[in-house]
């Protein structure tokens, strides 16, 4: 599964930005094309981050959400927990998805299997 993963680096290759993430999130969100779901992952930084800044980056998923559909999974804003949150048509879903371990060593799931 790896070398099937790797493989698709050459296809698509990664592009590394430099800059403020949340200031040029709407800007590389604009280059997504219309039939793509846009997501948004990340862990262990938001708590390096100042809350101002936490909150812009929650502004400004909330305002890509109104146009796009939007998935951010993420944990560390209010708390340890591991979150996704989406927007489908515009309609905000908030889900609480784990309990992790600060480091990663552990997480456990909270979803509930509805089969």
């Amino acid at each position: 599964m790896f070398e099937e993963a790797a493989g698709y680096m050459k296809e698509y290759p990664v592009r590394l930005v430099d800059g403020d993430g949340i200031s040029l999130l709407s800007k590389y969100v604009e280059e997504v094309p219309e039939d793509n779901v846009i997501c948004i992952f990340h862990t262990h930084v938001a708590n390096q981050i100042p809350k101002e800044k936490n909150d812009q980056l929650l502004q400004t998923i909330e305002t890509i959400g109104k146009k796009r559909d939007v998935f951010h999974i993420y944990n560390n804003i209010q708390d340890k927990y591991l979150h996704l949150d989406y927007y489908l048509d515009g309609v905000e879903y908030r889900n609480t998805i784990a309990k992790t371990d600060g480091h990663g060593r552990w997480f456990e799931w909270l979803l509930k299997n509805e089969m």
